[in-house]
């Protein structure tokens, strides 16, 4: 690991530099604007619950006091859920309503994809929240990768849920690479299936991979 990288507790004033991580590195580490238009909308789709309601299970990596890399996540992954649905949902969905998110072309495309994958295989997953209640999503910025960022975010972060006194965490994948890394890290497979939202883009279906961990 480079000297000047440090992983610390996420900060409010981190908040910025995670979402522009979060939008960049949104399809299998490569930016969100290949398939969809609209930064703001993505990055709190996919952030907003764990910057702003349990920033306190979040962190980052640090090179030079740049943030390059984040694992942002949840205790109780039905609390994260439940938050969502109960006080971010509607105010998005107004948002993605007043920047005409619903109405560009790319983002039609990705949605209609969805809404058939939902169709023919279904989005549903079993639930694994009973043992592995703690869930996760961890991404480094493109340039900073392959240099044992993500394994020491993993490492903080498993310690913090000891200390926590969870019993469990599992997170999900549509990455090959990213599998490789988990199982290396100690997680076992739970479950695989496929998802074909992204083939408009990819050309090809790509697997859905749910990993967990005891503590």
């Amino acid at each position: 690991m480079p000297p000047g990288i440090i992983i610390r507790k996420f900060e409010v004033r981190d908040r910025g530099a995670v979402r522009k991580i979060v939008h960049d590195t949104a399809l299998m580490g490569e930016s969100a604007a290949i398939f969809f238009q609209g930064e703001e909308v993505l990055s709190d789709a996919f952030s907003l619950y764990f910057t702003d309601y349990e920033p306190e299970s979040c962190f980052v990596a640090e090179n030079n006091a740049e943030v390059t890399g984040y694992l942002i996540g949840a205790k109780s992954k039905s609390r994260a859920e439940a938050v969502f649905a109960r006080r971010i949902a509607a105010p998005l969905l107004l948002k993605a309503l007043r920047q005409g998110i619903f109405l560009k072309p790319k983002n039609l495309i990705f949605i209609l994809g969805c809404l058939k994958d939902l169709l023919i295989n279904g989005m549903r997953t079993p639930d694994f929240n009973r043992r592995f209640p703690a869930t996760l999503h961890v991404n480094i910025k493109n340039g900073f990768r392959g240099q044992d960022t993500g394994s020491r975010l993993i490492a903080a972060y498993l310690d913090y849920l000891r200390k926590e006194k969870i019993p469990g965490v599992h997170l999900a994948t549509m990455s090959e690479g990213g599998a490789n890394f988990f199982l290396s890290q100690g997680f076992e497979l739970l479950y695989k299936g496929r998802r074909s939202y992204f083939r408009q883009v990819l050309k090809r279906d790509v697997p859905l991979f749910i990993f967990g961990r005891r503590l």
